[in-house]
């Protein structure tokens, strides 16, 4: 199953947005920060070095140890954690494996990358030891993706669970209720209506990116979505044919507007929605950042629900990016690196304290009812309590995606050649794809 969540998408980055979140240096850190090393080392501890392209990962991992050594105080680590620009860690991290020599205990690899990582042997150590005792309480989707030949060597921060934000004031204004648009056609009904009422359109989509068009395609049943389960490129078939279609179709309806400066991680995307320019847009729940730090006038306007379906019945919801930490081949100490990996990600103090300094969708299923999911934060007071509710009601719906060696291929072709052709140029979907696939092949 390419899917199914529990029995969960980047392309892409796609996340690097997300994945860049600002996050300040904190005083007292031993480790290091934006190359800037610090060697020291106390004596007692056992150093273990980190990388990561954000920032606000290593806070959070930073402070992860110091909660390992507290309840560790036999093992305590060291954490020497490094930020680098996203492109420069990848790169470096691949030359370091390659020659084995360099690499770090522990990395972050973002999910357009890790494919790379796992040509060949990997050079990254399997952790099924650490995660196989949590599977049943992981959305196995989640770790699929990071798995090669039945062993794991990622393990990501979140599921990534795409859902509809909708301003309800502009909904309201329209006399739309967003309970019941069940439908992507609901939803296009309700978007003619809330276009005729108030002049506002109902969405917005990406011309430079895949945000719009990958929940899509990967939300419909079946094991294929950009690729069939098997690698084989898929672009010309029904399940991204249709959606393009459709997206199409709206833009000339003036139902949707092409983002401004192209996706929604742009400043000027941003000031659209932060005044009111869009009824709606669909996005994972990790975007829910960037309403809360960047469109703060929307503040008790935004509510969540379930992305459409196409069909009565059909997923609702589909696992968009991540980021897959490791354990290197090269590390002197697997077995404390392993276990201070699965400390901070799987484990359900660790899961919480994702959703609570990150604000993601933790890929532990059974805390999304832990009252600590409930309390408070930035998130809670912009979107309301019951955040959570949401991924509950979707979490058997939750599609996952197939990553692996084409993937950044096929990103690339639509970020900068198929959207702009077929959503900005109005050229024959069909034509643009078959070209496309012609290529990629």
């Amino acid at each position: 199953m390419k899917k199914q969540l529990l029995t969960v998408l980047s392309l892409l980055v796609m996340l690097t947005a997300i994945l860049s979140a600002c996050g300040g240096n904190n005083s007292g850190n031993t480790g290091e920060k934006n190359g800037e090393t610090n060697t020291k080392t106390d004596g007692t501890a056992t150093k273990l070095e980190f990388w990561t392209f954000n920032e606000l990962h290593q806070t959070f991992y930073e402070d992860m140890a110091k909660r390992w050594n507290e309840v560790n105080p036999d093992q305590k680590i060291q954490l020497a954690a490094n930020t680098y620009p996203y492109d420069d860690m990848h790169n470096k991290l691949l030359v370091a494996l390659q020659s084995g020599t360099g690499a770090p205990d522990i990395t972050d690899i973002e999910l357009n990358k890790f494919p790379n990582f796992l040509k060949g042997e990997p050079q990254l150590l399997p952790l099924n030891d650490v995660v196989e005792p949590e599977l049943n309480n992981l959305v196995q989707s989640r770790m699929d993706i990071y798995a090669k030949d039945g062993q794991y060597y990622g393990i990501d921060f979140h599921v990534g669970a795409a859902v509809i934000y909708y301003n309800k004031e502009i909904l309201d204004k329209a006399g739309v209720n967003a309970d019941d648009i069940k439908t992507w056609a609901d939803y296009e009904a309700a978007g003619k209506k809330v276009l005729d009422a108030t002049g506002v359109p109902m969405t917005t989509l990406e011309t430079a990116d895949l945000w719009s068009l990958w929940p899509q395609v990967s939300q419909a049943p079946g094991n294929d979505d950009f690729q069939t389960a098997d690698g084989q490129v898929n672009i010309t078939s029904p399940l991204v044919l249709e959606p393009l279609k459709w997206q199409q179709n709206l833009l000339k309806s003036g139902i949707a507007i092409p983002a401004p400066g192209g996706n929604h991680h742009k400043e000027e995307y941003y000031g659209l929605m932060n005044s009111g320019g869009a009824a709606s847009l669909w996005m994972p729940m990790w975007y829910m950042g960037r309403f809360t730090d960047y469109m703060p006038d929307l503040k008790g306007k935004i509510i969540i629900k379930p992305m459409p379906a196409w069909k009565a019945g059909e997923p609702r919801s589909a696992g968009m990016g991540g980021t897959g930490t490791a354990v290197t081949k090269t590390t002197k100490h697997p077995e404390l690196a392993k276990a201070f990996l699965a400390f901070a990600k799987l484990s359900k103090e660790g899961n919480i304290e994702i959703w609570k300094q990150l604000g993601f969708d933790p890929i532990r299923s059974d805390v999304w009812t832990d009252p600590a999911l409930s309390e408070s934060n930035k998130f809670t007071e912009y979107f309301g309590p019951d955040i959570f509710d949401v991924l509950n009601e979707v979490k058997e719906e939750i599609e996952g995606v197939n990553i692996n060696e084409t993937t950044p291929m096929i990103s690339d072709a639509f970020r900068t050649s198929v959207l702009v052709r077929i959503l900005l140029d109005n050229e024959d979907p069909e034509k643009v794809l078959k070209e496309a696939a012609g290529q990629l092949k």
